[in-house]
């Protein structure tokens, strides 16, 4: 992982953009109100806000993450916000929750909980442990994106040789990428299993944080050069995504990009 500050950073930068379509799969989910909820991975908790206005006022949401950085900024947040009352920040290893069975109503996971590829029963079974009967797990992320219009070759071949995602993802089965959680969400005994993908637009005139937004995305998804890119490949993305360059593509008026986020949802027998 990036140093925390950097990592703090590039999640403000993208909340623009993510935002929107964050708050339309939690609209989606219809949460009910005045549940509790655990949001695992909370990161810097800017879908636990989002979460917590689902609920309303008399609903309350404990987040949970390994990064005390985060927390501590995630606290601060939820001072801005006026909601320290009904958002509770605790550290804590997904893997071993310290709360008591039972405790939820439904579990959230944004980027974090299997993603982008890992052994998710273990996982499962720890996060409906602490699930009420009748409670809901909802694991979704970051599944696919279009932001170089005009140059969709020159994209698909950067996330194959130079995306940032390719540490994570050599040498793993394919059942144990995300993409394919459907299936543990159904080993592990969950009732009721939804996936659904969620799209994200942007389209110009762009706005000084979406502006922001889309280089540090590109920034994160290819500016790490790997062996595998070619050299003709590299200067095209650094003509193209670099802010200085007079190329820059986020200058296009015409300029539209997507995003989407996959969501796998499943329920604990009642």
């Amino acid at each position: 992982m990036a140093d925390p500050e950097e990592y703090i950073l590039r999640l403000l930068q993208a909340d623009s953009i993510r935002r929107p379509v964050m708050r339309s799969i939690i609209q989606a989910l219809q949460l009910p109100p005045a549940s509790h909820g655990l949001d695992v991975g909370c990161g810097i908790g800017l879908q636990t806000l989002l979460l917590a206005e689902a609920v309303g006022p008399a609903g309350h949401i404990t987040g949970v993450d390994i990064l005390p950085e985060l927390l501590r900024h995630a606290d601060d947040l939820v001072v801005k916000a006026g909601l320290s009352g009904r958002i509770k920040y605790q550290e804590a290893d997904m893997s071993r929750l310290p709360f008591a069975d039972a405790t939820f109503d439904w579990v959230w996971s944004a980027d974090c909980a299997g993603y982008p590829a890992g052994e998710l029963q273990p996982l499962l079974r720890e996060l409906m442990r602490v699930l009420r009967p009748g409670g809901s797990i909802i694991l979704l992320a970051w599944s696919s994106q279009q932001v170089l219009p005009g140059y969709p070759l020159l994209e698909a071949r950067l996330n194959a040789t130079c995306s940032s995602y390719m540490p994570f993802l050599q040498g793993k089965s394919p059942d144990l990428h995300f993409m394919r959680a459907a299936n543990s969400f159904q080993e592990a005994g969950l009732d009721q299993v939804e996936v659904r993908t969620f799209i994200g637009n942007i389209q110009a005139p762009l706005l000084v944080e979406q502006r922001t937004a889309l280089a540090s995305l590109f920034e994160m998804l290819w500016g790490q050069k790997q062996p595998e890119c070619s050299l003709e490949d590299w200067k095209e993305y650094q003509r193209l995504c670099a802010p200085g360059s007079a190329d820059f593509i986020l200058n296009l008026p015409d300029y539209y990009a997507f995003f989407t986020y996959t969501m796998f949802r499943g329920m604990v027998a009642s």
